[in-house]
């Protein structure tokens, strides 16, 4: 009876130990990481890291918010009503410089921008030096202020034969002769589904345009006041983008249906399909310095190219635009296959 009493008193203190230890552990650090548009394929590693663990391991509780059509995220982050924004390609990142805006990118995840031109087969758009010759070239507002002026300069896209996209397939599909703009994970299966051919595929950055994209906004404040933060989800995202790439990404991907209950497995799967292949997430640089990673070289050029397309001012310091502190480590390059 003794021993059974003083065996459950040890018990007890162990107990009432690990308790007194729990209470003093120090808490998740609250941060939230806003996307750019309704949650999809293009953002399962923050998913990815967020359902296997990895932003908790390192100290994180990290709530993701999707952007959307009506959402303007960036303006959050300056107000310091979120602590990281995906942002698109480099220009923002360079316009904030010449404002004045003391925003930075800390890590780029996508090595490739995704921006496409697609044309249809057989028509004599067989070859990226063909594409000039399209009857019409369907392109957003956005892309026509920016890589569009980069086609001008450097391929001898005719200006005049823009028209407006409308982020509808039916203009691309009627016209045989035209060409549209797209991402690489999503337009092409929804000229595919339309028009009932696969459209021709020309990827921008295989044909020099060198920006990253996706890339991780913060203010330099919180890389001041807060840099372990800072360092853990990036490195945390890294891990997640190798998982959600090679591994089981079956739980990031029912939390983005959660969240983007119009997101189907057909489009899921066709995204990851054309990250993996055309080398989006992880090729060049990231082979060797992890996912995430950015180097000078890249940006000076992607810079000069902006500026020669009369799309940048020439004399920003866009060294201010980014910072190479948090990557380049080889994060996650172990689980790769």
């Amino acid at each position: 009876m003794a021993a059974r009493i003083g065996n459950a008193a040890l018990g007890l203190a162990a107990a009432a130990a690990c308790l007194a230890f729990a209470s003093h552990a120090p808490a998740a650090e609250k941060v939230t990481f806003m996307t750019n548009w309704l949650a999809q394929a293009e953002h399962g590693g923050y998913y990815q890291a967020l359902a296997d663990g990895s932003y908790a391991a390192c100290g994180l509780d990290v709530t993701i918010r999707q952007g959307g059509p009506q959402v303007a995220g960036r303006p959050l982050l300056l107000a310091g009503k979120i602590d990281f924004y995906m942002g698109g390609n480099m220009l923002q990142a360079f316009d904030a410089v010449r404002e004045g805006i003391p925003l930075v990118v800390v890590a780029a995840h996508f090595q490739k921008d995704p921006q496409v031109l697609m044309a249809h087969p057989g028509q004599g758009l067989d070859s990226w030096e063909s594409l000039r010759n399209a009857t019409q070239y369907i392109i957003g507002d956005e892309g026509f202020q920016s890589f569009f002026q980069w086609l001008v300069t450097d391929y001898g896209f005719d200006a005049g034969r823009r028209v407006p996209y409308t982020y509808n397939p039916a203009a691309f599909v009627a016209n045989p002769k035209a060409i549209q703009q797209g991402y690489v994970t999503s337009e092409p299966l929804a000229a595919e589904k339309a028009g009932g051919f696969k459209p021709n595929l020309f990827l921008l950055a295989d044909y020099g345009f060198s920006t990253y994209s996706t890339t991780v906004e913060t203010m330099q404040a919180t890389i001041d006041a807060r840099p372990q933060a800072v360092q853990c989800f990036v490195e945390a995202s890294a891990k997640g983008w190798y998982s959600y790439l090679y591994g089981d990404n079956k739980a990031a991907n029912a939390m983005i249906k959660k969240d983007n209950p119009d997101m189907t497995d057909e489009q899921l799967g066709f995204s990851l399909e054309k990250m993996k292949s055309y080398g989006i997430v992880d090729s060049g640089d990231s082979e060797q310095l992890g996912i995430g990673a950015m180097t000078d070289e890249r940006m000076q050029d992607f810079y000069d190219m902006m500026v020669k397309a009369r799309v940048a001012p020439a004399g920003i310091d866009i060294s201010r635009a980014y910072t190479l502190r948090f990557v380049n480590k080889g994060v996650g390059v172990e689980l790769k296959p």
